[in-house]
C-alpha cells in the first residue's frame, strides 16, 4: 500500500513510532521533498482517517508497525496519495488485498445494491462480509451510515 509506505517513512527515519506533526510535515515536505508542509499535513489527514495512524498531543502516532513496512530505494509516493479514499474505495482495496478479483468483486457489489436497495458502501460492506474480508473502519463507516 503505497500509503502506508509513504507514511511509514518519517517514524522510519527516525527510529520511532510517535512523532511530533511538526517533525512529520518536515520529513515529508523538507527532508524528502515529496510533498508541501500543506500537502504533507493533509497526508496526516487522510492516513488518520484510514486508521494509519491517531493524533494525541500534537504526536502523529503510528497504528501499525513502521519498521515492518519496506521501502523501495526509489519509491516517490504518487499526489493521488492526498486524495482520501471513499469507504467504497477501501472495502474494495481490502478485497483485491484479501485476493478477490477486482472485476468479480465490483460486479458482485452492484448485484447486492442493485438487489437490497442500499448505497454501495453498504453493499461493498456486505459483500466484503460475506467473504470473510474485514474492511476495517469502511465497514464500520458504512454501516453508520445506512
Amino acid at each position: 500500500m503505497s500509503l502506508e509506505v509513504a507514511v511509514a517513512v518519517p517514524f522510519k527515519q527516525r527510529g520511532t513510532d510517535s512523532l511530533g506533526e511538526g517533525e512529520f510535515v518536515v520529513a515529508l515536505s523538507l527532508d524528502r521533498d515529496w510533498f508541501s508542509p500543506d500537502q504533507a499535513k493533509r497526508l496526516i489527514d487522510v492516513a488518520a482517517g484510514r486508521g494509519l495512524v491517531t493524533r494525541e498531543d500534537g504526536q502523529v502516532v503510528a497504528a501499525f508497525d513502521p519498521a515492518g513496512v519496506a521501502v523501495p530505494e526509489d519509491y516517490e509516493p504518487d499526489q493521488s496519495l492526498l486524495r482520501e479514499q471513499s469507504a467504497f474505495e477501501r472495502i474494495l482495496d481490502a478485497l483485491v488485498a484479501a485476493g478477490h478479483d477486482k472485476r468479480e468483486a465490483v460486479a458482485g457489489v452492484n448485484d447486492l445494491q442493485r438487489r437490497l436497495g442500499v448505497s454501495v458502501e453498504a453493499a461493498a460492506a456486505l459483500y466484503a462480509k460475506r467473504r470473510g474480508v474485514d474492511a476495517g473502519d469502511a465497514a464500520r463507516k458504512a454501516r453508520e451510515e445506512l
